[in-house]
C-alpha cells in the first residue's frame, strides 16, 4: 500500500497496513452481514411466526438498522474513554450473544427486539473502525482507506443472500443467525489478538455529562460535519428503502423469488467496483471533486430509472441493470461525505462518529421504513422515494460548502500522510 500506519507508540500487535485494512473491512462486513443475508428468509419468517402482512416483515431488517443507529451513541464516549480495543471487544461478544438468542425467539415481536439489541451491540463495530481510521490515518490516506473498507462491505451484499439462501437449503431461518454469531466469534478472536490500541493516550476523554454535551455540540454545530452527515443521511436513506424492499419487488413485483440471490448480487457488484475505482480517484482528485460528482450521479440516475420506469415499464433484468448504475454512484458518495463529515473532528472522533451515524442511521432507518411501507406491488414507490433522497443530498451538498462544489485539492494535499 502507498500509506503507512500511524501506530501510536507501545507494546502489543503491530500489524501491518495491509492486515489492518482486511481487519477493519472484516468488521465493516458483520453488519452488512447481518441485514442481507436475511433477505432470503423473510417468507419463511413470517410464515413461521405468524405474520401475514408482508410489509411487516421489514421490521426485521430495518430493526436491526435502527438498533445499530442508537446503539453508536453510547460506545463512541466508551471509546474515547476506555480505548478502541476493549469497547470493540465488548460490543462483538454482545452482538454474538443477541444473534443467538434471535434464532430461539418464539414470537415475531421478540425477534424483531433481539434484532434492535443485535444491531445495538453491531454498532460499536461501526463506531470503532470509522474512529480507528481516523486514529491510524490522515487525509486523502484516510479517505482512500475508508473507501477499502467500504468496498468490502459493499462486496458482501453480492455474496450474502445467495449465502442467506445456501443456509435455508440445509436448515431452516434460525441457522442463518448461528452463522452470524460464529462470523462475530471469529472478528472477535481475530481483532482481540492481533489488532492494537488506536487511541493516543492525549486523546482520552472524560464520561462526564458536561464534556459529552461540549463534543455533540460541536459535532451539531459544525457546519461542515452536519451538512454532510444530513447529506449522507439523505441517501443511506434510499439504501434502506432498497434493502427493505427488494425481497417484495423480485417476489411481487417481478414474480421471479428464486432470483433474489442474483439480483442482489448484480446490483452490488457495480457498488463494489466503484467503491474500489472511487480509492483510486480520490487520490488524484481530491474528497469533494469525486464526492459531489457521486452526488450529482445519484441525482441523474435516480431520477432516469424512476421516470423510465415510469413511463415505459421495465423488466426485471432493465431493473438489475438501472440499479446496479445508481449503486455504482451510491460508492462515490458514501465513503467521501463521511470522510468529509469527519475532517474536522480529530479530538473527539470516537463521539464524532456516534452522534454523524446515531443521526443519519436513525433518520435513515425512519425514512427508509416509510418508502418500503410504500410498496404497492409495483417497484415505484420505490423508485421515486430513492430519487427524492437523491435530491434531498445534493441541496444539503450545495447548503453546505456552495464555494467549494466539486473543488481539486492542491497536489501536496494529496500525499499520503507520513508515518509517526
Amino acid at each position: 500500500m502507498p500509506f503507512r500506519l500511524k501506530l501510536p507508540p507501545g507494546s502489543g500487535p503491530r500489524p501491518g497496513a495491509r492486515e489492518t485494512v482486511a481487519l477493519l473491512a472484516g468488521l465493516m462486513a458483520l453488519n452488512a452481514f447481518a441485514i442481507d443475508a436475511m433477505i432470503p428468509a423473510l417468507p419463511e419468517i413470517g410464515e413461521q411466526l405468524g405474520v401475514a402482512e408482508e410489509n411487516r416483515r421489514q421490521l426485521v431488517v430495518v430493526a436491526y438498522t435502527f438498533g445499530f443507529g442508537c446503539g453508536q451513541l453510547v460506545w463512541g464516549p466508551l471509546a474515547d474513554r476506555f480505548g478502541r480495543k476493549p469497547v470493540l471487544a465488548i460490543g462483538i461478544a454482545l452482538y454474538t450473544l443477541f444473534a443467538a438468542l434471535c434464532s430461539v425467539a418464539p414470537s415475531f415481536e421478540l425477534l424483531v427486539a433481539g434484532r434492535v439489541l443485535q444491531g445495538a451491540s453491531a454498532a460499536a463495530t461501526r463506531v470503532l473502525v470509522v474512529a480507528m481510521v481516523r486514529d491510524l490515518f490522515e487525509g486523502e490516506a484516510m479517505a482512500r482507506v475508508m473507501s477499502l473498507v467500504f468496498m468490502v462491505f459493499m462486496l458482501v451484499p453480492v455474496l450474502a443472500p445467495s449465502v442467506g439462501q445456501a443456509i435455508l437449503t440445509v436448515g431452516p431461518w434460525q441457522a442463518i443467525f448461528w452463522v452470524l454469531a460464529g462470523y462475530g466469534l471469529l472478528m472477535g478472536s481475530w481483532s482481540f489478538l492481533r489488532l492494537p490500541e488506536t487511541l493516543h493516550p492525549e486523546f482520552r476523554r472524560t464520561l462526564r455529562i458536561s464534556e459529552l454535551a461540549v463534543a455533540a455540540r460541536s459535532v451539531l454545530t459544525e457546519r461542515q460535519s452536519l451538512g454532510y452527515t444530513l447529506a449522507q443521511t439523505a441517501i443511506f436513506a434510499g439504501l434502506v428503502a432498497y434493502i427493505a424492499s427488494i425481497q417484495q419487488i423480485v417476489f411481487d413485483a417481478f414474480r421471479q423469488p428464486d432470483a433474489i440471490g442474483w439480483v442482489f448480487g448484480a446490483v452490488a457488484a457495480p457498488m463494489a467496483l466503484a467503491s474500489w475505482l472511487n480509492s483510486r480517484l480520490v487520490g488524484r482528485h481530491g474528497l469533494r471533486r469525486i464526492g459531489h460528482l457521486g452526488v450529482l450521479a445519484f441525482v441523474i440516475l435516480t431520477l432516469s430509472h424512476a421516470l423510465l420506469a415510469t413511463a415505459f415499464g421495465e423488466s426485471l433484468a432493465e431493473f438489475v441493470v438501472l440499479q446496479g448504475l445508481v449503486m455504482a454512484s451510491f460508492a462515490f458518495t458514501s465513503s467521501n461525505l463521511n470522510t468529509l463529515a469527519m475532517e474536522k473532528m480529530a479530538p473527539i472522533a470516537g463521539m464524532a462518529s456516534s452522534i454523524q451515524g446515531v443521526v443519519g442511521t436513525v433518520i435513515a432507518a425512519a425514512v427508509g421504513f416509510m418508502i418500503g411501507q410504500r410498496f404497492d406491488g409495483t417497484q415505484l414507490p420505490f423508485l421515486w422515494g430513492f430519487a427524492l433522497c437523491g435530491l434531498a443530498a445534493a441541496v444539503l451538498v450545495v447548503l453546505t460548502e456552495p464555494r467549494r462544489l466539486f473543488e481539486q485539492l492542491p497536489s501536496a494535499e494529496l500525499r499520503p500522510a507520513p508515518a509517526e
